[in-house]
This record gives structure tokens, sequence and C-alpha cells, in this order.
């Protein structure tokens, strides 16, 4: 996972391009103009029937995981925090492993 934080401009999409790299990989964006400076043109889609599932995805994810609702009291102030959460989500939204668990839960307390 590449963490870049800042604000909305060029420095801070620079120093994300930077920890990624371009060689072999296609951006899909928003119209921001700040892409369009540092993207290579061959590798930038701008448009918004790509971004789609993406921005379903962003919303399941506020919806499930409190630290990253907007206008929230649950901050997360540690990385790792962050980067667990999102692999706990992503690993209980597989139907066999949510499965197992609900029935050792059930187990449990049941």
């Amino acid at each position: 996972m590449a963490w870049v934080l800042g604000g909305r401009d060029d420095a801070t999409c620079r120093r994300l391009i930077d920890k990624v790299g371009v060689a072999g990989k296609t951006f899909v964006t928003d119209d921001w103009e700040g892409y369009h400076r540092v993207i290579p043109p061959e590798q930038l889609f701008t448009g918004k029937d790509l971004t789609f599932p993406i921005e379903q995805d962003n919303s399941n994810v506020r919806h499930y995981l409190a630290r990253f609702h907007r206008r929230t009291k649950v901050v997360s102030r540690c990385r790792t925090m962050v980067d667990l959460s999102l692999r706990l989500l992503h690993h209980l939204q597989d139907p066999t492993n949510y499965a197992a668990y609900a029935k050792k839960f059930a187990s449990i307390f049941g």
C-alpha cells in the first residue's frame, strides 16, 4: 500500500506517482487537472464509466468501517490500524470466510 499524505495539489500527486511508479500502469481518475500535469497522457484514463466501481467500493468501506466515515469522531491515527482494518474487511467479505467465522461465533455465543 502506498501511503502519501497531503492536499490535492501537484506536489502530493507527484509523491504518490513516485511511490507507485508509472511503468506498465494505467491510471483511472476523475478530471482533476493535476493528474493531466503529472501522469503521462497515454497512461491516464479520465471518465466516470470506470470510476463508478471504485466509488462503489469506497462507499462500502465507509459503510462497514467507522474510521472511514466522513464527519465522524472515529479517527485513525495509526497507519497500521487502517491497513489491518481494510485487510479484515476484505477477508470477511469473502462468503466462505464469513460463514466459517459465523459458525464459530454461533457455537461460542449461541
